[in-house]
């Protein structure tokens, strides 16, 4: 977020020619665009403002396999507080040292940071845990070969320690985590992305890329098991129907996915409460015409290993998969305090808008952060030490703002990558799809819920930190959570109700018990680059 955060004063600067653009290809008038009645104030705690920080393909051994003890023989040195409380992970179960797997787990130095990309696919995860013996990854999702990025035999039981991860270790030491948090279903990054904001990934059809209309004979890639309407469940990454910067700006052959529920920016704009989602690269270089031409995403940064790297991907927006909460054209907001309002924007940002919004005083109530591809942490294209100088820039610019006494930042993942992590799960939503489940699903004897098939899970642990004056502090929540434990939060903050349709979001665990709501603590937790401690104050 560095490299967005030098553009902040220009984003606001130029926000009025942005606007008079933005209005020219929307049709619509300037007077038209004024906030309505604004009711995020009205929350169940003193929570006020909810940032979730959603990162990308971690499984919670692969960051916190012996957290609170890092190697020290390279990278930042981390020192762990005496007092800190016991997490479940490779090291306290025993299983860095008596692994079923063909490899064991292997130590990943900072060096080894940027590394290949492991199979996370839906039907692969679900073998790697063998009917939840939790000892065949190697054979499923380990991917070892790759081009210009480390690799190894075995390297899906990689895992880093805060020598590497040094931030997201220091962030718990000081405010709260879970060693219990989990990936609400099997599969890569836009289920999880789905589940984050309507804790469903059921109810998508496929349609045309050009013409968005409904495709007469779907595919076996866009949507899994459609039923005789076309109606059935995502379960790979296909491209969101509603974003012109999807299917290569609508060049390519392939079908996109379009949604028909509701989701959480549903339920916020009936209450009159602001939100946004932020995302690195949504600005576009090229702004789409008169309706005859698509906008370009065509932003890029350079990642550590040393590769150019796109900043937008269409398939990491979970709200262009919805018409009503899409900013198909990419449009600006027509103001900067119109920002985390309904106008032209329609609640789609780039990151840079979120810095207007911060600098401004005008931060919305809910705010959904996704980085730059570069920066989200994915293997094959970021790393961990990318990703934290997202987190850490963001988190420290959130602190110094005057919005930070009532915040709360949430650090979550959209999938585990497939990096190896030892607990199995157990399943609380069964599958019986002949085509993608295997036994630890279809032999289950959870519900399948609705009904629909290929929504099988948990699947695998994924880290949760909550950051927040309201946080408690050093604390290890060992309760289940789910991505959809984000969005249940949220709905009970701003009492939105649920979104219905079995939803995960109404059974999903709560993130209550990582509060202390009876009293703040206050602390300023400034980290540096490394993620090492810069400073701890009190800010009251």
């Amino acid at each position: 977020m560095a490299s967005t955060r030098k553009r902040t004063r220009a984003v606001i600067a130029a926000g009025a020619a942005l606007a008079a653009v933005g209005l020219a290809i929307a049709g619509t008038s300037a007077a038209s665009a004024q906030p309505s009645a604004d009711h995020s104030a009205k929350t169940a705690t003193p929570i006020t403002h909810v940032v979730v920080i959603f990162g990308e393909n971690v499984s919670y051994d692969h960051y916190f396999g012996t957290y609170p003890q890092a190697a020290n023989t390279d990278g930042t040195t981390f020192t762990a507080a005496a007092a800190t409380p016991r997490n479940d992970n490779l090291a306290t179960s025993g299983a860095l040292t008596d692994n079923p797997n063909l490899y064991p787990p292997t130590r990943l130095a900072p060096s080894q940071a940027a590394t290949c990309d492991q199979n996370h696919s839906y039907t692969a995860e679900q073998k790697a845990l063998d009917d939840g013996a939790m000892d065949a990854f190697v054979q499923n999702v380990s991917v070892d070969t790759c081009t210009g990025l480390y690799a190894a035999p075995g390297l899906t039981m990689g895992y880093y320690d805060g020598n590497t991860v040094t931030g997201l270790w220091n962030y718990p030491q000081q405010y709260a985590m879970s060693d219990n948090s989990w990936d609400a279903t099997f599969g890569p990054s836009t289920p999880g992305a789905l589940n984050l904001i309507s804790g469903q990934t059921h109810g998508f059809t496929e349609v045309d890329s050009k013409t968005l209309q409904q495709v007469a004979t779907p595919g076996s890639y866009t949507v899994a098991d459609p039923n005789t309407a076309g109606v059935g469940t995502v379960i790979n990454d296909p491209d969101p129907a509603f974003d012109d910067c999807a299917d290569k700006n609508h060049t390519s052959t392939n079908t996109l996915a379009a949604g028909s529920g509701k989701n959480i920016g549903d339920l916020l704009n009936a209450k009159g409460v602001t939100w946004g989602w932020f995302q690195g690269g949504f600005r576009p270089t090229t702004a789409a015409g008169d309706g005859t031409t698509y906008a370009v995403c065509g932003a890029s940064h350079t990642n550590l290993a040393g590769a150019s790297v796109a900043d937008y991907s269409p398939h990491h927006n979970p709200f262009a998969y919805f018409k009503s909460t899409s900013n198909q054209h990419h449009l600006p907001p027509t103001s900067v305090a119109m920002i985390g309002n309904t106008d032209q924007a329609n609640h789609q940002y780039d990151l840079s808008d979120f810095d207007a919004a911060l600098t401004s005083g005008n931060l919305p109530a809910v705010s959904f952060l996704k980085a730059s591809e570069y920066q989200d942490g994915h293997a094959g294209y970021s790393d961990p030490i990318d990703e934290q100088h997202f987190i850490v820039d963001t988190i420290n610019t959130l602190q110094k703002s005057k919005e930070w006494s009532s915040t709360a930042v949430v650090i979550s993942y959209d999938d585990s990558d497939g990096w190896y992590d030892h607990v199995a799960p157990v399943i609380s939503n069964a599958s019986t799809s002949a085509a993608h489940d295997v036994a630890v699903c279809s032999s289950s004897t959870a519900p399948v819920l609705g009904g629909y098939l290929d929504r099988c899970g948990p699947s695998q642990r994924l880290p949760l930190l909550v950051i927040s004056p309201y946080a408690k502090s050093n604390f290890v929540a060992h309760n289940e959570t789910t991505q959809p434990s984000i969005l249940k939060f949220i709905e009970d903050n701003w009492k939105t109700g649920r979104i219905g349709d079995s939803s995960l979001d109404a059974t999903a665990g709560s993130l209550m018990p990582m509060f202390q709501f009876g009293r703040t603590d206050g602390k300023q937790v400034l980290l540096n680059a490394d993620g090492s401690v810069q400073s701890i104050a009190a800010t009251h």
